[in-house]
């Protein structure tokens, strides 16, 4: 078990606001954030809080459109600088949308990946640089940061195992090779590491039943619900 209180202790002082929390999660792909996020809104909702979530990119109009056009197949030949500000676009247009006005109506919202995608894949995987990235996040984000973010470690390779199991045809990211996906996955740990206060840390081999009570531990300690 990666996470400990120590970790949601830096959390807790947003105890007793009537501010909604924003709840991100983060993640190589397969590493099974769609699920534990339900499994998490439920649990929050049945404790009596009003529930949102959302995905990177997309929630908005004009983020399902930019979410189109980034993972399309077709556009393989995008440079990572174009990626990089069509995300960091949708992601402005998704918080000043939808996020801000959710959190300050007291509603909590549970994003399926943040800013912290930009560092770990336009940063440490495509190698652009760091500084101009958190540069941009701020840009993008303003004031609005997560309250605690998840991070479902998992190694690369058992993640394209994961996936090689579904259906539905990968898109242009999930085609990356194991090179790339080693990169962001060491970049997330040393995201993890950069802010552990923020960032939990949590074993995405455990069983789902098992690690989606870890994480509802994490919100329930870190915030009193």
């Amino acid at each position: 078990m990666l996470y400990n209180k120590e970790n949601a202790a830096g959390t807790a002082r947003h105890a007793g606001q009537t501010r909604g929390r924003l709840v991100t999660f983060e993640g190589i792909d397969g590493s099974g954030k769609t699920t534990q996020i339900a499994r998490l809104a439920v649990a929050i909702r049945k404790a009596g809080k009003q529930v949102l979530v959302l995905r990177e990119p997309g929630g908005t109009v004009i983020g399902e459109a930019i979410r189109q056009i980034l993972l399309d197949r077709k556009h393989e030949g995008m440079s990572q600088e174009t990626e990089l500000l069509l995300f960091s676009a949708a992601r402005a247009q998704l918080v000043r949308e939808v996020i801000l006005p959710a959190l300050n109506a007291g509603t909590w919202v549970i994003s399926d990946r943040f800013y912290d995608s930009s560092l770990a894949y336009q940063g440490y995987g495509r190698g652009l640089d760091l500084e101009l990235i958190d540069a941009l996040n701020e840009f993008a984000v303003d004031s609005c940061k997560p309250d605690i973010t998840i991070l479902l470690d998992l190694t690369a390779a058992s993640a394209i195992r994961r996936r090689s199991g579904r259906l539905e045809k990968s898109d242009r990211l999930e085609s990356e090779s194991l090179a790339f996906m080693q990169r962001i996955s060491q970049g997330y740990l040393a995201l993890a590491d950069r802010e552990p206060q923020r960032i939990i840390r949590m074993d995405a081999e455990l069983p789902e039943t098992a690690l989606a009570q870890q994480i509802f531990n994490v919100i329930r300690e870190g915030f009193g619900i």
